[in-house]
């Protein structure tokens, strides 16, 4: 049975350009919107300053060029917008769903993540945290995966940071009910943080989008690929970017696409997947957070 046209998105933070592990997430989360002839939109994180390079959000819409990932719509700046996250952060506190904490990194580490202001208001609020609820750890279904039972994080998440800026956490649940966000594609490590921002859905009167966890790239000590780790720019070319993220997705390429450049592979690939064919073949159905595939195989990396 066809899906319905779906709303989906590449959120990026400008630290830099898109490394192997960003280009997998961002052809996969193409194709899936794309094959239900939907709107793919391209979001760039920008709220966390400090960690911006200048030019890196440039670099990263070329790149998508190169791949022959068109977005849809302007791009969505988030440092344009901080006064809907403030008006979100706004409602939770008023809902009682937010809480000062007082807490300084090491001391939360020292406590095993646990926070006492929960029970007992701080002298001085050095960030907002989301009260943990039940509904935080209620049973969600990934689309690939099945189902999850998501754990408690410790601490509880920021809403708002120390340093006066809003969490991910939050900012992306803002935006993905402002764009109308239908389906989440996006890279494993994220995992953990679902039921929490369905969480931050429920109280924010949003709809819950689906999800489905795409495996992660790792280097060859089994480190995630990441901006911050120093993961280097995805210098591949587009067609092979392409091939290596079909295959390492388990998919298998004719050879008479041998050659073939990144729009030609693009469209072959949303055939297939209109007359059927699953995006992933080898996800794994589990019940809690999966490695799935090992990333240490890479075909990025040969």
């Amino acid at each position: 049975m066809s899906r319905p046209p779906a709303r989906g998105r590449f959120a990026p933070t400008p630290s830099g350009p898109l490394h192997a592990g960003s280009v997998l997430a961002a052809i996969g989360s193409y194709l899936s919107v794309k094959a239900t002839g939907g709107e793919w939109y391209l979001r760039m994180e920008d709220l966390d300053q400090p960690r911006q390079k200048p030019g890196a959000a440039a670099t990263i819409q070329r790149q998508l060029e190169r791949l022959a990932l068109e977005w849809d719509d302007a791009v969505l700046w988030q440092s344009e917008h901080r006064e809907r996250y403030r008006a979100a952060l706004d409602s939770l506190i008023a809902a009682g769903a937010a809480f000062p904490c007082g807490c300084s990194r090491a001391a939360l580490q020292q406590n095993a993540g646990h926070c006492p202001c929960r029970e007992r208001l701080p002298v001085a609020a050095r960030a907002w945290r989301l009260r943990p609820m039940e509904m935080a750890t209620a049973v969600w279904e990934d689309r690939w995966r099945g189902p999850q039972i998501p754990e408690a994080l410790r601490p509880p998440p920021a809403l708002l940071r120390a340093d006066g800026i809003v969490a991910y956490v939050l900012a992306a649940v803002v935006d993905d009910g402002f764009q109308g966000i239908s389906e989440v594609v996006r890279g494993e490590d994220l995992l953990p943080l679902t039921g929490v921002q369905r969480q931050l859905q429920t109280h924010l009167g949003l709809p819950h989008p689906s999800y489905a966890h795409l495996p992660l790239l790792r280097d060859e000590r089994g480190r995630k690929l990441s901006k911050s780790a120093g993961a280097p720019a995805c210098d591949t070319p587009p067609e092979q970017a392409w091939e290596a993220s079909l295959r390492y997705l388990g998919w298998d390429l004719p050879k008479t696409l041998q050659g073939a450049d990144a729009r030609t592979l693009r469209d072959w690939a949303l055939q297939c997947l209109r007359e059927g064919a699953p995006l992933w073949p080898r996800a794994p159905k589990a019940r809690t957070s999966s490695t799935g595939p090992r990333e240490g195989d890479s075909p990025f990396q040969k």
